[in-house]
């Protein structure tokens, strides 16, 4: 079956092409802005001419007004030809001001009007001389309705900008408010494809890492498969070769070790019978040295049988410690069967066992972690002093779950502590007048332990022993 396409690519073209599409989503919101505020700028720069020349405009007209004024009553008293042409160039100038305003749609409605004025100006210029002074009343009257209109034009040029403005504000505001919805619509959905991206690469990391723990904890029986980028798949199958390889491996030593086992009890028996027929003297009386010999060969052969038969204890364990039937188990009523369980053993020592802490429920295989809480119990009953106590607590951290026993033993020799769970490993302080251990249940301990994720650790103390045993909260019920 063809991997989608995406699956295709490695690690490193696929993270580039994430931060590509990021980059031009935050990089297209911020054209798009730095667009609309050149738009807005020069739309912006066009109405301020726009203002200065309406501005200017009226201005003008006031002014070419008043020269109009001054240049027709000179001319009507004075019979001035040169006054009467310069007020026809001023009332030609302010005339075409006001055909400018009416095309900006400002003094459309007094155009008429002045030009009508404009034109009885016109009229009263020419006449008899003995007319003059009411002509330049009736010119002064005209000049006065002028007025009235240019003040009106100028009214409404200030109108026309202020709402110009107005809705330049208006369109500033609006294009604002767009601009920040995009702007903040980019940068969410640029930080839902970060986390995208992000749960999309660092899934399969995991994977890889929780596969990479399954392998060092001997979980070889989880089938490692790895969906994402090319090379991360490349990584996760070469990861379930070498879980399929370990497997492989792991058989063939439990296969060899049964068999060496096997091989060995056969010739081991029959050495051990032949010692005991030369003891009991079917093959004739002994002297006293050769009854030593037979008594020392007698004792190294049981030696070797037990530690045969403890070499294959252990391997059981550490095989039986991958096959766990977890269930809901009170950690706490699964402390006090197993001190209840060795109630003759401690009280044999008149010894204290105290166990503490609150009911906590876990997901476990109660068969094994039964079998490795003994074990400890067995060393504190074994190593403590008559009369002494043992502490069982069982408490909840942050992030774990917590079991420490103490006792009030002689303790661990520091330089046994780097080695006490390694198998068939014995420290140098052993428990007066009793028997040797094997060497192999602390390592047990630490098997089943592990194959539940958690760890043991041996803490150091003044007196005493004080393992501690931590689970993760992923396995709380």
């Amino acid at each position: 079956m063809p991997r989608p396409l995406l699956q295709r690519f490695s690690f490193r073209p696929l993270l580039v092409i994430a931060f590509l599409l990021i980059a031009a989503l935050l990089g297209a919101a911020s054209l798009r802005a730095l667009f609309a505020l050149e738009a807005l700028t020069a739309q912006s720069r066009d109405y301020a001419a726009r203002a200065l020349a309406l501005s200017g405009a009226a201005q003008s007209l006031r002014e070419r007004s008043v020269s109009m004024e001054r240049s027709a009553r000179q001319s009507v008293v004075l019979d001035d030809r040169v006054l009467r042409q310069r007020f026809r160039d001023e009332a030609r100038d302010a005339a075409a001001i006001v055909a400018r305003l009416a095309q900006e749609d400002i003094a459309a409605a007094r155009e008429g009007p002045w030009r009508a004025h404009h034109d009885t100006l016109l009229d009263l210029l020419a006449g008899p001389l003995d007319t003059a002074l009411e002509r330049e009343h009736q010119l002064a009257q005209e000049f006065r309705e002028i007025e009235a209109i240019n003040t009106a034009i100028a009214m409404q040029v200030q109108q026309a900008i202020q709402q110009r403005n107005q809705s330049l504000q208006d369109r500033l505001e609006t294009s604002r408010q767009h601009l920040a919805q995009q702007v903040i619509a980019a940068i969410v959905l640029a930080v839902l494809m970060a986390l995208a991206f992000g749960v999309w690469f660092t899934r399969p990391l995991k994977k890889l890492e929780n596969a990479i723990v399954g392998l060092g904890e001997n979980r070889l029986d989880q089938v490692i498969a790895i969906h994402g980028p090319a090379d991360l798949a490349l990584v996760g199958e070469r990861l379930n070769w070498l879980r399929l390889r370990l497997s492989e491996l792991d058989a063939d030593k439990s296969r060899f070790l049964r068999h060496i086992s096997h091989e060995l009890k056969t010739p081991l028996a029959s050495l051990r019978e032949g010692v005991s027929l030369l003891e009991d003297g079917v093959a004739g009386p002994l002297s006293q040295d050769q009854r030593e010999i037979a008594q020392i060969l007698r004792h190294n052969t049981g030696a070797l049988q037990g530690q045969i038969e403890d070499l294959l204890r252990f391997n059981t364990a550490a095989f039986e410690a991958r096959q766990l039937r977890r269930q809901s188990v009170d950690l706490l009523q699964l402390i006090e069967a197993q001190v209840e369980a060795q109630r003759l053993q401690w009280r044999a020592r008149d010894l204290t066992v105290q166990v503490s802490g609150a009911p906590l429920r876990m997901e476990v295989d109660p068969e094994k972690i039964g079998t490795a809480l003994a074990n400890l119990l067995s060393n504190a009953i074994r190593y403590s002093p008559l009369k002494g106590t043992i502490e069982v607590a069982l408490s909840q951290q942050p992030g774990r779950v917590q079991i420490d026993i103490r006792d009030q033993g002689a303790g661990v020799a520091p330089v046994d502590r780097e080695r006490i769970f390694e198998p068939f490993y014995r420290g140098e302080r052993q428990p007066e007048g009793g028997v040797r251990g094997s060497g192999i249940g602390l390592s047990i301990v630490h098997e089943y332990i592990a194959a539940h994720g958690g760890r043991i650790d041996l803490l150091p103390e003044e007196a005493g022993t004080h393992f501690r045993i931590e689970f993760p909260h992923a396995y709380k019920a």
